[in-house]
């Protein structure tokens, strides 16, 4: 099963367009919080056909907005700081905070975990645990990234605008 994990969009729809194009074929967006406002969530409703799982971060700026839109699309799983699930046989945890992240990896109960907060792009071993972090689709420090994670293979790849994947 191919994943698509994305973090801190705040709002810039150009740059989100732009990875959801280049994530077509993915079954499962994981999406690591900052959504910022509302119509972010609702324009990856319109881009992504498939499931969405995601967690708030501590930029989001109308969380009862967020939550009606999630429960009105009928795809979206919206956690609050922690979201588990298990997508193509794969324990995943998906949180806004990296030092959360690391303490969830250091347990050992995921496969995966993801997170983002920091705008920089993060692919780590801890144990049998991948921690990963997209980068950032707003291009804080550098171009804008995502990444692709294959349940089959157990690898992810970091992707920068100006790449294909």
């Amino acid at each position: 099963m191919q994943i698509v994990v994305l973090s801190d969009t705040h709002d810039h729809l150009g740059h989100l367009a732009w990875a959801l194009d280049q994530a077509q074929g993915c079954e499962a967006l994981l999406f690591c919080g900052d959504f910022c406002a509302p119509f972010t969530l609702r324009e990856m409703l319109k881009r992504f056909r498939g499931p969405i799982y995601a967690v708030l971060g501590n930029n989001a700026g109308d969380p009862l907005l967020l939550a009606h839109v999630a429960k009105e699309s009928g795809r979206v799983t919206l956690y609050g700081d922690v979201g588990e699930l298990e997508l193509g046989g794969r324990r995943i945890a998906i949180v806004h905070h990296p030092r959360l992240a690391e303490g969830l990896a250091a347990l050992g109960a995921y496969d995966l975990v993801c997170c983002g907060h920091t705008h920089k792009a993060r692919l780590e071993w801890i144990g049998n645990t991948l921690l990963l972090n997209p980068g950032d689709l707003f291009g804080l420090f550098g171009p804008p990234s995502f990444a692709l994670y294959d349940t089959v293979t157990h690898r992810a790849r970091l992707i920068e605008r100006g790449e294909s994947p």
